[in-house]
């Protein structure tokens, strides 16, 4: 099996752009907005120069607003992977993208539901304004892989592409299946990553639903269980380069980390199934860290039996939250704690570091990352 490790980070977020803006973002507190979608706080991503890696305004234009993240993540991390202007190389850089729906058309949804109080017969009206009001490019701009489709036209990545779904595991088994992939010697370079849009009232309608959010003021992570805890949505993304070892060094790439393991599980969520499935995934991995980066929500009962799983898992470590950087980033919560972790490893903060993945509602997953 060959050694896989990480040679290029591209990372947005309420912290900012950049790894060095993240890793210095670890001890502050993130930028929140708790008025545009009152009660519910969220952190909004920081301002970006668009043109900086999406060069054609049209291409800006018919991207949504989480592609837009996503495409401008992953131009940085080519940057920061040296790969940027090297066609060959992008020509067979394999892509594996981990999101979720595209974004809704909020007049349209309006006139409908307002429309629906009066309409003689729902059903008819429903089914007549669905056919007329909704063009076909909407649905079109609303697939979820439409961002790998702007990053390779954006950027130049034409290897194979594939597109994952499923909310924070996504986000976990992009990065297992690239490394998988590289380790094996199937690819040599993927690029991997996410990207999230939370300032979007149709999406936190959804999570308040299942009772997720949190709706008092900014509060870190593992102190919003006593006030019945919840998470903080994050607008960002963050992308990935991994390759192989011997291709990093034949093209005189420095490797920041090394990927030495990705394991994921799906519990049944009864009590205490979130602890004994880290310890699990900590047990298959062989991790033994002195620093972790939890992806924990902060939404009650599974945050409380990571924290448990991690003083037994990693006593002494020290433990940092993504929510308490970037916010809850649902497919790109497992990428962003991987950037996190091998910043910290490259600048000799830590030797070995666990990433967590505990899912909102469904899914578990760790990552190991080791000095290269």
């Amino acid at each position: 099996m060959r050694d896989v490790v990480i040679t290029g980070i591209g990372i947005v977020s309420c912290a900012g752009e950049g790894l060095d803006a993240h890793l210095s973002a670890l001890s502050g507190t993130p930028n929140t907005d708790a008025e545009t979608f009152a009660p519910v706080p969220v952190h909004p991503v920081a301002s970006l120069e668009w043109d900086r890696q999406i060069p054609k305004k049209s291409d800006q234009r018919q991207m949504e607003a989480w592609q837009k993240l996503g495409c401008y993540a992953a131009g940085l991390a080519l940057d920061s992977a040296g790969a940027k202007e090297d066609a060959d190389l992008k020509g067979r850089m394999q892509l594996i993208v981990s999101a979720g729906g595209g974004e809704r058309d909020y007049a349209v949804d309006g006139q409908i539901l307002s429309g629906l109080r009066n309409a003689e017969n729902p059903g008819v009206f429903l089914n007549e304004r669905l056919m007329g009001d909704l063009r076909p490019t909407l649905f079109l701009a609303q697939l979820s892989n439409l961002l790998a489709g702007n990053i390779s036209i954006v950027h130049g990545v034409t290897g194979g592409s594939r597109t994952f779904m499923g909310e924070e595991s996504s986000g976990v088994d992009a990065i297992r299946i690239a490394r998988e992939r590289i380790a094996s010697g199937q690819d040599d370079i993927f690029l991997v990553g996410g990207a999230y849009n939370a300032e979007r009232p149709d999406v936190l309608l959804i999570y308040e639903m299942g009772g997720f959010l949190w709706k008092k003021p900014y509060a870190p992570v593992r102190e919003r269980s006593p006030d019945g805890g919840g998470m903080i949505l994050g607008s960002g993304a963050c992308f990935l380069v991994l390759e192989s070892r011997e291709h990093a060094e034949k093209r005189g790439a420095k490797p920041l980390a090394s990927v030495a393991g990705v394991a994921s599980d799906r519990s049944r969520r009864e009590t205490g199934s979130v602890e004994k499935a880290l310890h699990g995934l900590a047990k298959a991995l062989e991790a033994k860290p002195d620093v972790v980066i939890s992806g924990a929500t902060g939404v009650k009962g599974i945050t409380e039996e990571e924290q448990v799983a991690l003083t037994d898992i990693a006593p002494g470590a020290a433990v940092h939250a993504t929510g308490d950087v970037v916010g809850h980033t649902m497919e790109a919560q497992a990428p962003t704690g991987v950037a996190l972790a091998a910043g910290l490893i490259a600048k000799g903060t830590a030797h070995e570091a666990l990433v967590t993945s505990v899912g909102h509602w469904r899914g578990e997953g760790a990552i190991r990352l080791t000095k290269v």
